[in-house]
Formats: C-alpha cells, structure tokens, sequence
C-alpha cells in the first residue's frame, strides 16, 4: 500500500501518516521482528520506541529489524527514565549529562550511527529545561541525533519547549474519545511544530470490539471524562455512524483530519493488528463524517499543568 508521509514540523524529515508505536510488540524477539518487518513491509516508514520499552530490549529488536533497511526508516526514540536494567522501577532524569549518555546506549542497541528523533519521555517545569535543551542542540550538532521533540501532555512543559528550544514534534495521547490536544492544535501548527498522535484508538475503545468484551475497568468507571453509561453511549452512537467504516477507520482518520497531526502512532500486538491499523488509516472519509464525529464527543481541555 502506498502510505502517505506528512512533514515533520520544521524539520525535514518526512513520515508515514500511519507510524508504528513498538512498544506493544512484547518481548518474543521472534514475533516482535515478524511485526516491524512487515510493518516496513508494507510501506509504514516511522518507527516509535525508548529506552525504557523492556529496558532497551525493544530497542534491540527495533535495531535487528533495521539491518540492511536503515534509510527506509525515520527512527524515534525517548529518553529521560532512567533504568539499571535488571532492577524494577526508574527515576527521571532530564539532565544533560544522563542525555548525553543514554543516547550512547541508545545507539549501540538500535545498532545506528544516528537517530532520526529523540524525543524527551516526560518532563515538568521544574526540570532544568535550558540544560535539557542544550543537551539535544548538542546531540544535533554531533550527528547523533537529526532532529528533537518531547512526548508530553502538559500545556505548560509543551510552550516552555517551543519557545525556548527547536523542538519539530510533540508527541501526545489523542482519540475521539480524548480530544484535549486540540486547544494547542493552532498553536503548535504557528510555530510549526507537529503532533504525533499516541493512543489514537482510547485502550481497544475504538476498535471492533464490543463495549461488553472490553476490560472490567472501562465498563465500570468509564474512560478520562466520560463516565462508563455516557462512554457506552458515546461508542453505539459512533457505532451506529459509521455505515460502510469500520470504528478503527473513524478513529484514525479522525486523528488525521487535522493537518498539525503528522503521524498516527498505533501499537500492534499482532500481525493482524498492524494490517488493520494500515488498511484504517489510509482511508478517505468524507468531511461531513468529521464534523458529525466532532458533534458526537467531548472537546476536553487540560485541567492541570498550565
């Protein structure tokens, strides 16, 4: 299939509207390669991991999946947790020396001379920001890294990052059923600067699955703002929408209608799975579809960290 790209804020890297987020491929090496193969395969040109995904061992798969195949592929990673691996939990670290050293480690596992993205994986106002961001101008100028960007749902880390640094991209959880990175939609589309949409189909919510054979917890307390009755409500009538489409393809398009959105990034578990998030994704739907999936849910806005 013949992916479309986005630009990547700014920057000039270029990738699949479509990404794959790997850190759902689990730890069977063998599997988690038969995905990122196929997933290469099939034209998906983004790939999304950290460090900290299986303490690095996703790292490693991503890296023998790249063997022969590196400049197809605009490769991200994430830094920040800091790990010993083999121990349970990390700490954050957001200084410029761990940066500077994780990045190393990074690129072993990832078997690469550089990395296409390196996202920070967190952060508060709190943080040394200025030494953060030093710490990946560096990285830049070295040729470690191409470009940078942060993975944070926080409106006040979010502009800290843009106007004081070269950020191309903030990565964010964002689905019909959680619509809060809307409101700095325009903003970031101003300073050029995309968004890479995580967790577009809310936890299995958005997907074939009946609402009953959902987990436990969703049924019972709901999902972010909508409480479990509402949210049933919400998905029948989303349901009962979608005509020819399946609920998979609402939600990705939906992510997609927005041009600030350069990359959908959907996890898959199985082969199936990536197949279907391709197929969805690449569809063309009809604007009046949006604006009836607009009036269907919630336009939340962040509460805290402004």
């Amino acid at each position: 299939m013949n992916i479309q790209k986005r630009k990547l804020g700014h920057s000039s890297l270029e990738v699949s509207t479509i990404g794959l987020g790997c850190m759902s491929l689990g730890t069977n090496e063998q599997e988690a390669i038969a995905i990122l193969d196929a997933a290469l395969d099939r034209g998906i040109n983004y790939l999304d991991t950290a460090d900290l995904y299986d303490q690095g061992l996703n790292e490693e798969f991503v890296g023998k999946a790249l063997k022969g195949r590196r400049e197809e592929v605009i490769l991200a990673s994430k830094v920040g947790n800091r790990f010993t691996r083999g121990e349970d939990g990390w700490h954050w670290d957001p200084s410029k020396a761990y940066i500077k050293e994780a990045v190393k480690d990074s690129l072993h596992r990832l078997q690469t001379d550089y990395i296409d993205l390196y996202q920070l994986h967190g952060g508060t106002t709190d943080d040394p920001i200025d030494e953060t961001i030093e710490a990946f101008d560096e990285l830049k100028k070295e040729g470690l890294i191409r470009e940078y960007g942060i993975s944070s749902i926080r409106p006040n880390v979010i502009k800290q990052f843009v106007e004081r640094s070269s950020i191309v991209s903030v990565m964010m959880q964002y689905s019909l059923l959680d619509r809060r990175p809307e409101e700095l939609f325009p903003y970031l589309e101003e300073h050029q600067v995309s968004v890479l949409a995580r967790g577009p189909v809310a936890k299995g919510i958005l997907t074939e699955k009946p609402f009953d054979k959902l987990p436990t917890k969703v049924k019972q307390e709901g999902y972010l703002s909508y409480p479990a009755r509402e949210l049933r409500e919400t998905v029948i009538a989303l349901n009962n929408l979608k005509e020819q489409h399946t609920l998979n393809e609402l939600a990705l398009t939906y992510c997609l209608f927005h041009p600030v959105v350069a990359s959908v990034v959907a996890g898959a578990s199985t082969m199936q799975q990536l197949i279907d998030n391709i197929e969805a994704s690449q569809k063309l739907l009809p604007e009046s579809f949006f604006k009836e999936l607009i009036d269907l849910t919630r336009r939340d806005v962040y509460t805290s960290h402004r």
